[in-house]
């Protein structure tokens, strides 16, 4: 096989994407609510949770196999991020919509990731096309590392039948882990902000 899906870190970036879009089709149908049976609706909240935990973990492995074998390519460099950004802040937004996980996800803080994430591609692009560099910082993956823990924090919480005990310790720990998100998101954003500041002040004093 020739061209971009020549190698593998870009054929399983493309087999993420489309994982992603069957997430999606899974979450729709729990949106709008068309399973009335209990089981059959905690079953496809196991489905979308194992399906988010298998597209979200492929993540490293791409990324491993790129810098391994040396096969770092314009694609992924663009499709590896745009991938990512459709998984976390596709399934942010249907968290936040469907009733049984809106609690969990708030609207406004998906708002809030959504404006952080265009106005970090828009710097990068700005950067890149004055000649600066514009890599993925620690923030950044550490970002991505929490934001992958609260949103399947969340399906997790409502794939399974709790004991009381459990549901409170997990339902609290989901609540954490989403406010982490926000902060990471938000922290790692003014971090490039800050970045992207620095960058052109060097560029002036040139």
């Amino acid at each position: 096989m020739n061209g971009v899906f020549a190698h593998w870190p870009n054929r399983i970036t493309a087999i993420r994407f489309f994982g992603a879009l069957v997430l999606f089709g899974v979450l729709e149908t729990l949106s709008l609510e068309t399973l009335e049976s209990i089981d059959l609706r905690r079953g496809a909240v196991q489905c979308s949770f194992w399906l988010f935990v298998v597209v979200a973990a492929t993540d490293f492995l791409d990324g491993y196999l790129a810098r391994k074998y040396k096969l770092v390519s314009d694609f992924g460099r663009i499709a590896d991020p745009f991938t990512d950004k459709v998984l976390i802040l596709g399934a942010m937004i249907y968290a936040a919509v469907m009733p049984w996980t809106g609690s969990w996800m708030p609207t406004w803080i998906v708002v809030v990731i959504l404006a952080r994430e265009l106005l970090v591609t828009g710097l990068r692009g700005y950067v890149e096309k004055l000649g600066g560099e514009f890599p993925a910082d620690r923030w950044g993956k550490i970002k991505m590392i929490v934001q992958c823990t609260a949103v399947g924090g969340v399906l997790w919480l409502e794939a399974y039948s709790w004991p009381p005990a459990w549901y409170s310790f997990w339902s609290g720990l989901v609540h954490v882990l989403v406010w982490a998100t926000l902060i990471t998101t938000v922290g790692s954003g003014i971090n490039y902000v800050v970045h992207t500041a620095r960058f052109l002040k060097a560029q002036e004093e040139d």
